[in-house]
């Protein structure tokens, strides 16, 4: 097992043993409040776009449901007209950076969480570690009313006027310590100053979210087949919290899968998805985007392959709260289509 793989199952069991691991919490913590000081103080200085930028991220590692949040936004803003683009570290890809997203580009350069927005969405869409760079490429292209930052909470150097932080009940905050003791990349009086979206499927918040699983579809459809859940199935899955994944399957009815899990943003080959039976695959749309490629590669690869698409659900007072948030930054959103 990857220690990485190692790490997360004991976070996930809150194993008393991490408290090893307190020092270095203790050091990653001071590296950040150092850095946030060098920023309060102006010895580092942030970037100020020239139109509103929100952030959507969390505080913990892993998989919260951002990206779903993320593209229901972008596609809910581009209903009322507004011109929004969206910026990203691009988690995976290997660049050169700032890259401009194109609804055609290359996986591995800008990421698979940036492709699967840009192809759900069309949006205008820069990434790059250099968030300013990436803002600067879009603007360069387009006329922006909003951007959205996918993830950079805690990436200081960019200044914003939004912040929605996703709160994934299923995992909750943990044991509640800081890296690597714990999963939080920041201690949870974070969620004091922002808006944070309560992830659950019976909240507690009236700001909350759950994602509605749509029909599943054959990520290559040679023929016609119609999807029969009682199959059993690889669960091949490289994303941040894949037990969300297995839960959503079981809640489709799908209860007979051997689960294959890879690090998040996962470089796929193809002997990753070659078993020794004709049981077929299914998987996210987060890794599909990856696996297209991989198969275009192999044509005569002829195992069935299925995606699970999942779309966010808002509160009513999600909207209401984006409403207002806009308002006064000057962005008057027409009522709700």
């Amino acid at each position: 097992m990857a220690l990485a793989q190692f790490i997360q199952d004991a976070w996930q069991q809150q194993a008393k043993w991490l408290v090893v691991l307190r020092p270095l919490s203790l050091l990653y913590r001071g590296v950040s409040l150092l850095n946030q000081n060098l920023y309060r103080s102006g010895i580092k200085t942030a970037y100020t776009a020239p139109v509103p930028v929100m952030v959507i991220g969390n505080i913990t590692v892993g998989g919260s449901g951002k990206t779903p949040l993320l593209i229901h936004l972008v596609k809910y803003l581009q209903s009322l007209d507004v011109r929004v683009g969206v910026i990203s570290r691009g988690y995976g890809g290997k660049g050169p950076f700032p890259a401009y997203v194109s609804i055609d580009a290359n996986v591995d350069v800008v990421g698979d969480e940036p492709t699967l927005i840009v192809q759900s969405t069309g949006v205008p869409m820069a990434v790059g570690p250099n968030r300013q760079k990436s803002i600067e490429l879009l603007l360069a292209q387009h006329e922006l009313d909003l951007i959205i930052s996918d993830d950079g909470l805690q990436h200081l150097a960019l200044n914003r006027q939004l912040e929605w932080i996703v709160l994934d009940n299923n995992r909750g905050l943990g044991n509640e310590k800081i890296l690597p003791e714990g999963y939080l990349r920041e201690p949870k009086s974070r969620l004091e100053h922002a808006t944070v979206i309560e992830h659950a499927a019976q909240p507690s918040s009236e700001l909350n979210m759950h994602l509605a699983v749509a029909a599943p579809y054959l990520l290559h459809p040679a023929q016609e087949l119609i999807f029969d859940p009682t199959q059993n199935f690889y669960a091949v899955v490289g994303i941040g919290f894949p037990e969300r994944f297995y839960k959503t399957l079981e809640s489709m009815g799908v209860t007979q899968f051997q689960c294959h899990e890879f690090p998040d943003h996962h470089d796929y080959e193809i002997t990753d998805l070659q078993f020794e039976d004709s049981q077929p695959i299914i998987t996210t749309e987060k890794d599909a985007v990856k696996l297209l490629p991989l198969l275009k590669q192999y044509p005569d690869f002829q195992r069935e392959i299925w995606v699970v698409p999942v779309d966010a659900v808002l509160s009513s007072a999600c909207y209401v709260t984006l409403h207002q948030q806009l308002k006064q930054l000057g962005l008057n959103l027409p009522e709700r289509p």
